[in-house]
């Protein structure tokens, strides 16, 4: 066959793929045969998508695939699957190595020769991702991924939703343990969202190895070993020994434990790298399956996480004092009317500990604000320290609460009379404190009671270091 002439008929770029093969069934070199115009261009002409440069070498002729692209190894099991097995082979993918989506298809040919094996490989990219392309998929796979959309949309529990979905990922994949890895590259630091094992594997849950040491140890090297590809697939003696070569440490980890395959996905969404999604002794008579349900579902987990992510901090932002940590005077309103309006049943007593900080304004005016905030700040930590497991809020300026629910009273007293103990001393954190306990249904009332002890006590302060009293 002219397989020059055979790549021309085609108008995307399409080149001819040739795949070497052995009789135990393993394959050795890919090289690319040949291409049509628009193939060749892209590799012997700097090509320019998303501000982004792709090839940039002369064709040669039968020349091995890796002179042209970087050695992918999914790219390999495709070409395989097509002219060796015999496969019609179609993906719509963002590599991590390019700024944008290739729509590729892969069809296999007849060959004369027994060592060698042909397919037609034919490509076209698209700067934004095409919604329709990626919707292209068989009803199996659309089924599950629709599924996980649902439960997504629907959820009032996101960590009960995603322990739901990694079940349901595990069971598609029939793995013996799938999990979520969260990641911040910021803080180099991991942890697990949800996992799910078989009840017969002897995997070990993935929370016996996340550590300190985890994430710079295992997690760090992941980018490298996927290495621009879209996710690592590894299930054969060919992909394990170049998993060895790129990760010899985790490669030797996975195997101790017990893994004889893998598929690791990263979770992305607006360009960061939110965590991994991985699935350990999988159905690899299915990996093609796998790996195309996967691309679509963590499309979407990445951007359900986001949203959490976001959403939570943006509550933090709500409810927290930025200055000194403690919860805001917006965290302590609604803490109030949820306690009033009977959610928590269980909660019968209620202590409100009013906790005013003194001299503050003589700091400010002597030692400048930045003084005062210190002083701010080191209050919070006293007050934390002080009456741990019971809830702090600055009130506002220099006022803090403390609500303590079903707090056994002479502990309360304890604690009040320690920090006033600590209160003597002018020089040092100095606290006006007032408190009072009642039935939760009167917090108001209780409130209004511990600020006017606290008052009192703020008068009698002030009486006794007249410098250090505040003015209007």
């Amino acid at each position: 066959m002219d397989f020059k002439q055979f790549a021309d008929f085609f108008v995307p770029m399409t080149c001819i793929v040739s795949v070497e093969k052995f009789p135990d069934g393993s394959y050795g070199n890919i090289r690319i045969v040949t291409g049509n115009r628009a193939y060749l261009d892209s590799t012997e002409y700097y090509q320019k998508v998303n501000a982004e440069e792709i090839f940039s070498t002369a064709f040669i002729p039968d020349s091995p695939y890796e002179r042209y692209i970087p050695k992918d190894l999914n790219f390999e099991n495709f070409c395989y699957r097509s002219a060796v097995l015999g496969e019609i082979m179609h993906t719509y993918v963002k590599l991590e190595k390019y700024n944008f989506w290739i729509n590729m298809t892969m069809i296999p040919l007849v060959s004369d020769q027994e060592n060698i094996s042909y397919c037609v490989y034919t490509q076209e990219f698209t700067k934004e991702p095409d919604s329709e392309r990626m919707a292209d998929v068989s009803p199996e796979i659309s089924s599950a991924v629709l599924r996980t959309c649902i439960k997504l949309r629907g959820t009032q529990d996101f960590h009960h939703t995603m322990d739901a979905i990694i079940q349901d990922i595990r069971d598609l994949c029939d793995a013996s343990h799938c999990c979520v890895f969260l990641t911040d590259f910021n803080q180099r630091k991991c942890s697990v969202l949800c996992e799910a094992l078989s009840k017969t594997t002897t995997l070990k849950s993935m929370k016996v190895y996340v550590n300190d040491e985890f994430f710079e140890n295992i997690v760090s090297t992941w980018p490298d070993t996927i290495a621009g590809s879209n996710c690592l697939i590894i299930s054969e003696t060919r992909e394990w020994d170049e998993l060895k070569k790129r990760n010899p440490a985790w490669c030797a980890s996975m195997q101790n434990a017990g893994a004889e395959s893998i598929v690791l996905f990263p979770l992305k969404a607006h360009g960061e790298t939110l965590g991994y999604i991985w699935a350990i002794n999988f159905d690899t008579a299915r990996t093609v399956q796998i790996k195309e349900m996967l691309e679509l579902t963590t499309f979407f987990i990445a951007s359900e996480i986001a949203s959490y992510q976001l959403f939570k901090r943006m509550e933090i932002l709500s409810s927290i004092d930025l200055l000194t940590g403690v919860y805001n005077r917006n965290a302590m309103n609604n803490r109030i009317d949820q306690l009033l309006s009977g959610a928590e049943q269980e909660i019968n007593k209620i202590s409100i500990v009013f906790a005013d900080l003194n001299g503050l304004k003589h700091v400010n005016d002597s030692e400048g604000h930045f003084a005062g905030d210190m002083l701010l700040k080191n209050a919070a930590v006293a007050l934390q320290k002080c009456f741990a497991g019971c809830e702090v809020y600055r009130a506002g300026g220099d006022e803090f609460m403390i609500i303590a629910p079903d707090f056994p009273e002479e502990e309360l007293r304890r604690r009040v009379q320690m920090l006033r103990q600590n209160s003597a001393c002018p020089e040092k954190i100095s606290f006006a404190v007032g408190f009072c306990t009642d039935d939760v249904s009167e917090i108001r009332s209780t409130m209004c009671r511990a600020d006017e002890a606290m008052y009192a006590d703020k008068q009698a302060f002030y009486h006794k270091h007249p410098d250090k009293k505040r003015e209007a």
